[in-house]
């Protein structure tokens, strides 16, 4: 049901909270009251038929109707005002036509026609009352899933640093990140975060920048080079000029997209609504209709039948239909590992023809791993790795955790260890002077590649390599790493390349996803030679590679264009923009928490098949939404002709109360029951 509240989610969380709350206080005796006469334990009891069960009944019902149900009276006048009635028109319609006949019906009985068994009118107290707190419980809902979205900016502003360390001619001093202003000299140490965007001018250092491109590889940072607020340098010092504060940085832009995504999103039930703008005021014609069709027959019988059409109209199984559903969905989506955030999503994802996805740590580990270890001669691969896994050990570079990760056993004792920010390291292991790093750092100590180690080098980063030489069957096979090369005594050894690596599964999961009809689109902050290299070995087609989160947005936007649902998935804070952009987003479990914060749903395991399994899930889900509405309409559709009394001259046949109540029930039963089919859905695929 649409939200009958615009505001913010967590400001009015606590007070439908506390009105649900009084509600179900309220609520409880007034249906106990209501049914005790069904029951057969309690048929001989005066009380239960009595004036003051009546009484007690009417006066428990205010609080519930009239100060619980205070914003759904609001919402209801507001969509008449607005001549576009809603789900709320409907409600409080059947609500406010219940509890008024039933408070006339308390306070004089004698207007009104007997009851079913000739007594006392019949009353509806507990109708308004179950109506009212079944609406309110459903807004809750909402509104909590509303208040996530708040969550996501917060995680994203932590991003940015408290402080900048500013440098002047009287020395350095932190100041407020607030207080830095374009052209500010500010110094950024070893672990500290870069404060603002700018451009170094003065050291170096080696910055993680995960959060704005995905890539676990750090990126080494040095004069000239532009530094973004909110990543982390890890090791270096370096002097940058501050050229974006504020609203500009990229982090700030970062924050905007996603709330602004975030808000735009549409609510479940805009299909309930689209139905209620025809079927409120079909209602209201029928109702107006009864009355005067029976006018001339009796009074009472005029009002009884009138006021039977708005309580049968009341959306008891109606209200129910989308709400049951969501919740078995989310249910069964949750022992299933998919963790879903909002129905809305779950709406978004049944549809979807495109999945845009993320790279690394979807697709791939996003952990830098050794795939290859080549060693020129007089030199084995054993040899190479052992040394440069004891010289790697020293230093706290993630390429040199991956070479030391994958050398089994303890690697050796390094002295005289001599690292050089940016271009590489230097120790003696085992007696033997090695050196790891880039082309330049080895050719600055002397080191003479030859033919062979200007070949790797020229090799470097190229998406084909096909040199025997230098084909790797590990892993990805031909990769598009990071080159270290490897010095020992001052000769030329070889190289090592670090890569990343494809999820177990995401060859099948990308079959899986292409067999339900999806086209994928792969979208990454990666190196085109990277990113080819992974689409080809999947058989993805398009590809976006070297794109920064407003490009991954504007990417998302184009594939929406031409009415396509477009889903989402990825794991880093770089991918959050897309995720909210999307219609639906899907966050790898694995993932940041802005990512997770951003998406819709997310995949506790953070596997690849679990989007296949969600997809199923969903258009599970929707199948049964509109299965439920269908029952839930047909039911107020043959209703309303029995309570209008249409039956009548040809059967003789008047709504008893008695069996509206039963069929109310049964109706809510049978769209509860269907619902409950979910926990059954099959969603691995055949």
């Amino acid at each position: 049901m649409a939200a009958c509240c615009h505001g913010g989610g967590e400001s009015q969380l606590p007070d439908f909270s506390r009105r649900f709350a009084v509600g179900m206080v309220f609520t409880v005796p007034i249906f106990f009251l209501a049914m005790a006469p069904m029951l057969p334990w309690f048929h001989g009891a005066e009380w239960v038929h009595g004036n003051g069960a009546r009484i007690a009944q009417m006066l428990l019902s205010l609080p519930v109707v009239l100060w619980c149900g205070a914003p759904l009276w609001k919402a209801g006048w507001e969509s008449f005002l607005n001549r576009s009635p809603d789900m709320f028109a409907l409600t409080t319609l059947g609500v406010g036509a219940a509890w008024v006949y039933s408070e006339a019906a308390v306070l004089f009985p004698w207007a009104f026609p007997a009851g079913a068994h000739g007594g006392a009118p019949d009353l509806y107290f507990e109708s308004a009352a179950v109506i009212t707190v079944l609406v309110l419980l459903g807004q809750v809902l909402e509104l909590r899933a509303r208040g996530k979205t708040s969550e996501a900016i917060r995680s994203l502003v932590s991003l940015a640093p408290k402080t900048a360390r500013l440098v002047s001619e009287s020395g350095e001093r932190d100041i407020p990140l607030a207080d830095a202003k374009p052209g500010d000299l500010l110094r950024v140490r070893p672990g500290e975060k870069v404060p603002v965007d700018g451009v170094v001018v003065e050291g170096s250092g080696t910055v993680d920048e995960s959060m704005l491109t995905g890539e676990p590889l750090p990126v080494d940072k040095r004069l000239g080079n532009h530094a973004t607020g909110g990543t982390m340098n890890i090791n270096g010092s370096f002097v940058m000029r501050a050229s974006k504060v504020g609203a500009e940085t990229v982090l700030a832009q970062i924050v905007s997209l996603v709330g602004e995504a975030q808000r735009s999103r549409a609510p479940m039930q805009a299909l309930a609504d689209k139905v209620s703008a025809w079927f409120v005021p079909a209602v209201l014609v029928a109702a107006v209709v009864t009355f005067f069709a029976w006018l001339a027959f009796s009074l009472p019988l005029a009002v009884s039948n009138a006021v039977s059409v708005l309580v049968i109209a009341c959306p008891c199984a109606l209200g129910l239909a989308t709400p049951v559903a969501v919740v078995a969905g989310i249910g069964r989506g949750a022992s299933s590992g998919i963790l879903i955030r909002n129905a809305a999503a779950m709406q978004n994802l049944a549809k979807a023809t495109v999945l845009a996805i993320d790279k690394t740590g979807t697709l791939t580990a996003g952990k830098p791993r050794l795939v290859r270890c080549h060693g020129e001669p007089g030199f084995s691969e054993g040899e190479i790795l052992r040394l440069a896994a004891g010289l790697e050990s020293a230093s706290e570079h993630p390429l040199g955790r991956a070479v030391v990760e994958a050398f089994a056993g303890a690697p050796p004792r390094v002295v005289d260890f001599v690292s050089t920010t940016g271009m590489g390291i230097r120790g003696v292991v085992e007696g033997r002077d090695v050196a790891i790093g880039k082309f330049n750092f080895l050719e600055s100590l002397g080191v003479t590649l030859g033919e062979e180690g200007s070949a790797c080098q020229s090799r470097t980063g190229v998406f084909a390599k096909t040199d025997p030489a230098l084909t790797s069957s590990a892993l990805l096979g031909p990769t598009a790493g990071t080159f270290l090369f490897v010095a020992i005594d001052g000769r030329f050894a070889g190289f090592l390349e670090v890569a990343d690596s494809l999820k177990p599964g995401a060859a099948e999961a990308v079959r899986g996803l292409r067999d339900l009809g999806i086209r994928i689109v792969l979208v990454t902050g990666d190196q085109p030679a990277a990113a080819n290299l992974v689409a080809r070995e999947l058989g993805i087609e398009e590809v976006h590679a070297a794109v920064l989160p407003a490009e991954k947005n504007r990417i998302v936007a184009g594939l929406k264009s031409g009415g396509r649902t477009v889903a989402m998935a990825g794991d880093g804070t770089n991918d959050a923009p897309a995720l909210a952009a999307a219609d639906v987003g899907i966050a790898m479990g694995n993932g940041t928490d802005v990512a997770i914060e951003s998406a819709g749903m997310a995949l506790v395991k953070g596997d690849l098949g679990g989007i296949a399994r969600a997809v199923r899930l969903s258009r599970a889900m929707m199948r049964t939404i509109r299965q439920n509405l269908f029952f839930a309409f047909a039911y107020n559709t043959l209703g309303i002709p029995l309570a209008a009394g249409v039956f009548y001259p040809a059967f003789g046949i008047l709504l008893n109360p008695m069996v509206a109540g039963l069929a109310m029930v049964l109706s809510s039963l049978s769209v509860v029951l269907n619902a409950l089919r979910l926990r059954r859905a099959q969603l691995l695929g055949l």
